[in-house]
């Protein structure tokens, strides 16, 4: 599934509420051209959305990737429970894509 969300639109949303992406989630253009994936993996972020959306649970997820930790992914709902719960995500969202 294709995310909607820009790097750019999630990076200003870390800066806001101060957390560092880089601690959770790496972006490199010659990791997956440049797709989030988990920091130290060549697991997409997407992935552990993915996984949730049809169902799954976080022990899953991580069952399945392995080379994710549990601190990465309850790192990755933390920061993005914060950013769809921010006052101005709709207008930040629109204006990113």
């Amino acid at each position: 599934m294709a995310s909607e969300f820009h790097p750019s639109f999630l990076y200003y949303y870390f800066r806001q509420i101060r957390v560092n992406p880089m601690d959770a989630i790496q972006i490199n253009p010659k990791i997956l051209g440049g797709t989030p994936v988990f920091k130290g993996t060549r697991v997409p972020v997407e992935t552990l959305f993915d996984y949730l959306e049809e169902g799954a649970s976080i022990d899953t997820f991580l069952k399945d990737y392995p080379t994710v930790k549990k601190e990465q992914a309850v790192a990755v709902l933390e920061v993005a429970g914060k950013v769809v719960s921010s006052k101005d995500f709709k207008s930040k969202y629109e204006a990113t894509s």
